[in-house]
């Protein structure tokens, strides 16, 4: 009985390898449509591009996920907004969003960091369940610079430390 060769082995153990990534970035749509639900919920990206999702316990219908939001996330960054990720992802196609998540880092809270992280199965389901949603909403407010007042309702960061108040007013005491 004859042993294969190494060089026969190594490019059957290529083969298959390359075989089992091809398979696990190309999942079927459904299933990707399932997996990117998934990974949106567990990721919280519904906690901020969904208004009123984190204050409600989630309890707001799919139909309405994804949209954006008006409250603003002010610091020393200016204020940003979370952006209507159904508008944005029919503006892109699949390998402009793996690009753009593999590579942008967004000013605060967004936590690029976690995309940059993900894997391209995850990345393209995500892309795949937001399309699947269909364009829906309004675009974000824009960005406020540093020293620029929102006209929206932010959370402040840093918050004031406890018990820490503003001078009142002389008139005022």
């Amino acid at each position: 009985m004859s042993t294969p060769c190494m060089p026969c082995c190594l490019a059957l153990t290529a083969a298959l390898f390359w075989t089992v990534s091809a398979a696990a970035a190309t999942l079927p749509r459904s299933a990707g449509i399932e997996r990117g639900r998934y990974v949106v919920q567990i990721a919280g990206c519904n906690d901020c591009h969904t208004a009123g999702y984190a204050a409600s316990g989630g309890k707001v219908p799919e139909s309405q996920w994804l949209t954006g939001a008006a409250l603003g996330w002010r610091g020393p960054w200016g204020t940003t907004y979370p952006s209507n990720l159904r508008r944005y992802m029919h503006t892109v196609s699949e390998a402009q969003w793996l690009q753009i998540a593999r590579s942008t880092q967004y000013r605060p809270p967004m936590p690029w960091m976690s995309l940059h992280a993900m894997s391209d199965v995850d990345l393209r389901s995500v892309y795949r369940f937001v399309r699947h949603l269909g364009p829906a909403g309004e675009a974000a407010p824009t960005y406020v610079p540093p020293g620029a007042r929102p006209q929206t309702p932010f959370v402040q960061f840093p918050a004031e430390p406890a018990g820490a108040r503003a001078e009142a007013p002389a008139a005022s005491r």
